[in-house]
This record gives structure tokens, C-alpha cells and sequence, in this order.
């Protein structure tokens, strides 16, 4: 299995801890290779991610890729996310001919069970497999040319076949696309492969990317919101919601936050006192709004609309405010 992630110093201890799960749970693996895209990792952190390798004797490259933004042809925006969420689009470019599937992880991940079957996913004719994302907001699929009953994907998980992603220059296809967008969109990477590889993605189980705020949604709310969510049933999402095997740390409570209140807070954790960033504290300063969020989270439950109508009023005045910057 050959596992993808790309970070820079600031994610380190998270990759780290996603690398811990990842390993710890696929031992029955007779080879796992996985590839770490560098945006300057220190001399510390790259000693401290291959020694998780070699606790279990697993093969770990890392491949420095600099300064991404000489990658572009053309100036980019990320709108205040990190520039190392497009490293991904340059899989192709920079993995060996060898590496013909690929999985690419998220660092904000952590692995709970066996990725055999996730692994061993057909793709048929599509380029990729991706979990959808029924919460998208219909401004941002209208802004990259998706029909409102089209899935959107997140990008967080891709299972990717790179014989057909070289085959149909995929890279290409999504740098001529970002630029189309004149390098900026709300979600860089995520819309770009969205916009640009639209028909070529297999929607896989939300098992293998469970967003874990979506613990506080209904599955009939998400169908509403995105009826194309259907092909998902419930008795899935109900599984993915109880037994994920990937969970991914979305949304504002993530488990490294002072005061968080994530309800898979406990795997982050367990897995970050087996690394070297083991004795790193959380970061302060959010506590109350923690907690705000976290009720928010619960009202989302009880009181679908709400949610809809924070989202409207607050997550549209981000969205523009990052396009007037």
C-alpha cells in the first residue's frame, strides 16, 4: 500500500499522530510505503516522523517539494489556508512511475481499523475515490461550475489511481482549471479537484472520512441538503458514524484545541502520547468558543434549521470576505 501525506512543521505533531494510527492499525500489510511531501520540515521533525517508521519497521521517503508557490505558473490565494493543502495536486509529478495507486490521507486523520478493504476499492474508469460532502455550500459549487444536484467530494481522503491520473494529465487539467479561477477559490485544493476532475470521482463510504462534527447531523438533514447523498444510506452513515475507520478532524473542535469537546477526542489523543510531539500542549485561548461551538454541534441535532441559518449568516460573510481580500 503506498500512503501519501504533505505538511510542513506547524502540522508535524498531527501527521505524526495520523503516521502512528495509520501503522498501528494495518500490520497485516506486508509492505506499506508511505510518502511524506515536505514544505520545509525541520531537521527535528524529520527524525521524529521516520522514527515512528522504524518502530515499525516500515519504509517512510520524504520528499521536499520548497517553496510550492514556484510550482504555479501564476500568482495563487489560498484565502488564509496553509499553501501546503495544494502539495496533493502534484502527486503526479512528484511520486515514482512504481507508485500506481495511491492513497492520500489528510494530516488531520487518524486511522481506527484495518484500510484493507478502503485499499482494495475498485475505481472502474474514475480517476479517484472520495467521500462527499453534502454540506458544501451551493455558492461554492456554482462558483467551480457544479450542478447544485451534483456531489461535491472532500479532499481529505483520495484513493487514486496515478496510472490514469498521469495518463489524463490530470495535473494539468487542475492547474489550468485553478487558473481559470484566478488561483483563488474558498477551498484551494478541494474545489480545484472538484471543478477539474468533475465525472471522475467514485464515491466512496463516509467509513473512510468520517467528518466528525457530521456526528451531530441527521443523515435526513445531509439528503436534504444534498440529495445526491442518497446513494449513501442511512444504515451506512449510521455505521460510518459509530465505526469509522477514518475520522477526520473537521470543523472548528479539533482535539489539539484547549477546551475542545470532540466526541473522538480520545484517538487523537492516545495516538499523540506514542510520538515524540508527545508532551505538546494544547493550544489556549479558545475555551469559550469551544464551548460555544460545541453547543452548536448539539443544536445541530435537535434543531437542523439552525444550523442552516448559521451557516447562511456567518459562512457566506467568510466566503466573501476571503474573495474581497
Amino acid at each position: 500500500m503506498n500512503v501519501v501525506y504533505a505538511s510542513n512543521d506547524h502540522y508535524a505533531r498531527h501527521l505524526g499522530v495520523s503516521l502512528y494510527s495509520l501503522f498501528d492499525h494495518n500490520r497485516d500489510f506486508d509492505e506499506i510505503r508511505v510518502y511524506l511531501l515536505s514544505m520545509g520540515f525541520s531537521g527535528q521533525t524529520r527524525e521524529g516522523l521516520l522514527e515512528i517508521g522504524k518502530m515499525f519497521g516500515r519504509e517512510i521517503t520524504i520528499i521536499e517539494l520548497g517553496d510550492l508557490k514556484q510550482r504555479f505558473p501564476y500568482e495563487v490565494d489560498t484565502g488564509g489556508f496553509d499553501l501546503s493543502i495544494m502539495a496533493r495536486l502534484f502527486v503526479g509529478e512528484v511520486l515514482p512511475d512504481t507508485a500506481q495507486r495511491v492513497l492520500y490521507l489528510d494530516c488531520d486523520t487518524v486511522v481506527l481499523s484495518s484500510l484493507k478493504q478502503l485499499w482494495e476499492t475498485e475505481l472502474g474508469s474514475n480517476m479517484v475515490g472520495a467521500v462527499m460532502e453534502p454540506t458544501i455550500y451551493p455558492a461554492i459549487k456554482e462558483e467551480i461550475g457544479i450542478l447544485k444536484a451534483a456531489p461535491y467530494f472532500n479532499s481529505g481522503v483520495l484513493l487514486i489511481d496515478m496510472k490514469r491520473w498521469r495518463l489524463r494529465q490530470a495535473q494539468r487539467m487542475l492547474l489550468d482549471f485553478y487558473a481559470s479561477r484566478g488561483g483563488a477559490l474558498f477551498a484551494g485544493d478541494q474545489d480545484t479537484i472538484n471543478g477539474a476532475l468533475m465525472g471522475q470521482i467514485k464515491p466512496l463510504s463516509p467509513r473512510y472520512n468520517f467528518f466528525t462534527n457530521y456526528r451531530y447531523f441527521r443523515y435526513s438533514h445531509l439528503t436534504r441538503l444534498s440529495p445526491v447523498y442518497g446513494i449513501i444510506t442511512k444504515e451506512e452513515f449510521e455505521e460510518a458514524r459509530t465505526n469509522p475507520v477514518i475520522v477526520h478532524y473537521m470543523g472548528d473542535e479539533r482535539p489539539w484545541k484547549a477546551g475542545n469537546f470532540n466526541h473522538y477526542r480520545k484517538a487523537y489523543e492516545h495516538y499523540l502520547a506514542l510520538t515524540p510531539w508527545a508532551d505538546t500542549p494544547k493550544e489556549k485561548g479558545s475555551r469559550i468558543y469551544m464551548m460555544i461551538y460545541h453547543l452548536m454541534n448539539y443544536a445541530t441535532f435537535l434543531c437542523p434549521p439552525f444550523r442552516d441559518y448559521v451557516s447562511r449568516r456567518f459562512g457566506m460573510q467568510v466566503i466573501n470576505s476571503r474573495k474581497n481580500r
